[in-house]
């Protein structure tokens, strides 16, 4: 197994402290704790609310991380959505891979290879958990297809939904279907 530099821009404000990628302030720590956070939340208020706060969250955030980036490089429609797939791809959240997209229709297809969260869970269970962990990143793919969308003057809005995790049996990796409302 080989391993690489990390392939995004990373800088750090002297004066601050402050790690920025390319337009927006970043945080790095380490896959366990930032997991084990998850975990602990899931543990106290249940995986079905708390993936209910995150999709409001991530749906805000996706957007807003859109936005900035597609301002910064002067990407448009399609490339805005790769380029967001490819960084938190590079962010190691795992391997985002766009199997469909038509921004015009509000529909896409996202496949998940390596999640961090299969990853982290199957090291504290020892097994699949049979359900679906990676709801973390739902909402990201409705807030970032809308934040397109409205970009081009489109009307249209999404809602998205994981459909496959690789922490249930019988499933290698993950699913996410983004639709219209």
């Amino acid at each position: 197994m080989g391993t690489h530099a990390p392939e995004m821009p990373i800088s750090v404000d002297d004066e601050t402290g402050v790690w920025n990628t390319d337009a927006l302030p970043m945080l790095y720590v380490p896959r366990h704790f930032f997991v084990n956070n998850h975990m602990g939340i899931e543990e106290e208020i249940g995986a079905e609310r708390y993936a209910a706060i995150l999709y409001k969250a991530g749906y805000k955030s996706a957007y807003h991380w859109c936005e900035k980036e597609a301002e910064l490089h002067d990407f448009t429609g399609d490339e805005v959505w790769h380029h967001y797939l490819k960084r938190l791809s590079q962010r190691g959240w795992g391997f985002f891979i766009t199997e469909s997209l038509d921004v015009e229709k509000g529909t896409a297809k996202v496949r998940l290879e390596n999640s961090a969260f299969v990853y982290h869970y199957f090291k504290e269970h020892g097994c699949k958990v049979n359900r679906k962990i990676d709801y973390m990143f739902t909402g990201w793919f409705a807030g970032a297809l809308d934040q397109i969308a409205e970009s081009q003057g489109l009307s249209i809005r999404t809602k998205a939904e994981q459909t496959q995790s690789a922490a249930e049996e019988g499933c290698d990796v993950g699913y996410f279907e983004v639709t219209p409302l």
